[in-house]
């Protein structure tokens, strides 16, 4: 049985920084990707950021040079390191896995987490 478990959102003011990490289990690469996702208020679910089994990574534009995925795969943890957080980035954060590498095209996606809030005060 699949499980990706989020941690590590809160609320911190802008320009602060937040770690969320995704701790999974019981599933295996077929689109060879993970990454992450998240939904503002009142919008769609957007691509974050995602990374291959060899380490390469894709940014959306608005958190390119603020945030970095990493993985651990002996662990089975992924990580976003979010830096200069803004009050655009107040958002529930998903874990997703099993994605299409760089097109967060969301019906691919395989497994998702169950979500991690974000907030970012002014």
């Amino acid at each position: 049985q699949v499980q990706l478990v989020e941690s590590g959102g809160g609320s911190v003011q802008s320009g602060g920084t937040l770690r969320l990490s995704c701790a999974g289990s019981g599933y295996t690469y077929t689109h060879n990707c993970v990454g992450w996702f998240r939904q503002a208020p009142g919008k769609e679910r957007e691509g974050v950021a995602d990374i291959t089994s060899d380490g390469s990574t894709t940014y959306a534009d608005s958190v390119k040079g603020r945030f970095t995925i990493s993985q651990d795969n002996a662990k089975n943890t992924l990580y976003l390191q979010m830096n200069s957080l803004n009050p655009e980035d107040t958002a529930i954060y998903y874990c997703a896995a099993d994605t299409i590498c760089g097109s967060y095209y969301i019906p691919a996606v395989g497994y998702w987490g169950q979500g991690t809030q974000v907030t970012v005060s002014s």
